[in-house]
Parts: C-alpha cells; structure tokens; sequence
C-alpha cells in the first residue's frame, strides 16, 4: 500500500470529520432526555469511514443510533461509560467498539495528539448483512443485540488488536476506498467491512476466551452455543473425544436438562433478540437459527413461548 496514497487518504479524512454533523440530539428517555448521535453522513450510505484527531477533548456523555468500531490509529483516549462511573484507556493499537444506545464519552488527554479510525454502520444494514456472518459465539451475539433487552446497555467492547491480524491493514484499505470515493464504493466497502467484523469477532472470541476453572459440560455448551445452527449430539462427542450416550448422560447430570433442551434454549434465545430487535423476515431468522423450514420454526417458537413469533412481536 503505498504510504503518500495512505496518508493522503488519512488527512482528507480528517478534514471531512470536521463537516459531518455531530449534533448532539434530545433523545426521550422515561420522563428524562439524554443526547444522542444519529447518523452523522448522507442517509444513503451505509458504512462510513471517519477519522478523527484531537489533542484534547471531552465529550458529553452521549449514545448513537448506529454501530461503531473505532481503532486507535495514534495516541490515546479515555472512554467514559454509563453516568460517568466506568473510565477505561484506549491505547495505540486498540479498538473499542459499541452498539447502538450504548453510551459513553470520549475524552482525549491533553498531551496526546490521537487519531481515531471509526468505521460507522448503520443499524439496519448491519442486522440485515453481517449479523448472520456474526452470530455463531453467544458472547459476541448478545453483545451486538443486548439492547433488545436493555435499551441503553452501556456494553463496549475493548481489546488489543494482535499483529499478525488484518484489522489494521483492512482499515488502510477502507480508508482509501471511502476518502476517493467513485459510484461503487459501498459496494467494495461491504466486503471490506464484513472480513473487518470477522476479524473483530475472532479477536473478540481470544480475548474473551476463559477454560481454567470451566467443567467440561460447561464448555459443551459453550460449543452447543457457537455452532446453535447446526450442532448435533455427534458432533460434540467427535469434537470431545467422547461417545454421544457419554455426552448425552454428562449434560443431563451436570447442566440438568437434554441437549436437545440446550439447543432449543440457545435456539429461542437468540430468537427472541432477533424478533424484538431486527426487522429480519420470519424465513431468515429461522434459517439463521439452523431451522430447516420456517414451518418448524413456528412450531418451536410456539411450543416454547406459548404464542407464535408474530404474536410475539405484537405484544
């Protein structure tokens, strides 16, 4: 990649940062209001790439009504969270990302010039082209969709981005797509941002990774979890190294219920959050769950819920 290209790229980016519109909006809360960001760019783009410099600035405390994954290019910050309590440091080479109503503050230190990548995606277009790309680890599954239940979740997620992965060398590429943009650009950003995401998830996935301690049953349900569309009891005894009637007995002693209990929990779970959260067709979210047919689906849901997806979502 050749570097005046790059950073070429970098300093338009910087200056278009600057004529994007960060007003912060009154967002209704109970009988409260808090601020807010929405979509800061043209309505017909779906990702965006922005960066931001500052050598010293604090934030209000705020939320977004999109997804963010922002890489800390140069420097430092810190990220204030849920009413002022939670303040990490992001540093150099670490990304720190958030969904939609999570909020926080940034505040830069005064003696840090820092440089933000952020790469924007706007909530509907996530859940419709990555999500299902996304959804195979229950911790990074209910981190991206948590607001379902919480709507102002304060969860983010932070960690350093290891060197031998691409995350760093995917964002120089969008960099340059997006600052010389031509008619296709969203179209080659869509890639670009889906092999980012799926670097963030396996990132996210080593850092949150924690066996000591962890029975073995447990860590079959963590497998049952990340692989919910399309597990069987075989697979984890051959995953294992266990006969399936073992698997079977191990579950039902130490967890209490079935693996076909396990799975439908997992199953319905995600089913609920999906439901409540994305405008996704009753067809793709039962193929995304593993469902052969949305027929079977329905008849799961029903059977589990006492009432069909549809009347779910009247409720």
């Amino acid at each position: 990649m050749e570097k005046a290209h790059l950073h070429g790229s970098v300093e338009h980016l910087k200056n278009e940062f600057l004529t994007l519109d960060w007003t912060y909006h009154d967002f209704p809360v109970g009988s409260q209001s808090e601020k807010m960001f929405r979509w800061p760019g043209p309505p017909d783009e779906e990702i965006m790439v922005v960066i931001h410099q500052s050598s010293g600035r604090q934030e209000l405390f705020h939320r977004h009504d999109f997804f963010y994954f922002n890489y800390t290019y140069q420097g430092e910050y810190d990220s204030i969270s849920f009413k002022y309590d939670n303040r990490i440091t992001i540093r150099e080479r670490e990304l720190y990302a958030g969904q939609p109503f999570a909020g926080h503050a940034l505040c830069v230190h005064d003696d840090k010039e820092t440089t933000i990548i952020g790469v924007l995606i706007q909530k509907e277009t996530f859940f419709r082209t990555f999500l299902p790309m996304l959804s195979a680890n229950n911790k990074l599954f209910h981190f991206l969709l948590d607001p379902a239940t919480n709507k102002f979740s304060d969860e983010f997620m932070h960690f350093k981005v290891e060197d031998n992965c691409n995350i760093r060398t995917l964002l120089e590429m969008m960099v340059i797509e997006y600052a010389n943009k031509q008619d296709d650009t969203q179209t080659v950003l869509k890639p670009l941002a889906l092999s980012l995401l799926t670097q963030v998830a396996r990132q996210f996935i080593q850092s949150n990774q924690d066996s000591a301690g962890t029975s073995l049953a447990e860590r079959m349900v963590q497998y049952i979890s990340e692989h919910f569309d399309s597990v069987t009891l075989k697979d984890i005894a051959k995953h294992f190294s266990y006969h399936p009637n073992y698997v079977s007995t191990l579950l039902h002693r130490e967890i209490g219920r079935s693996f076909s209990e396990i799975l439908l929990e997992q199953r319905m779970d995600r089913a609920v959050i999906l439901l409540k959260e994305t405008n996704l067709s009753i067809e793709k979210i039962a193929a995304l769950l593993g469902y052969s047919n949305s027929s079977n689906f329905y008849k799961a849901f029903k059977e589990y819920y006492k009432c069909s997806p549809r009347e779910f979502i009247k409720r």
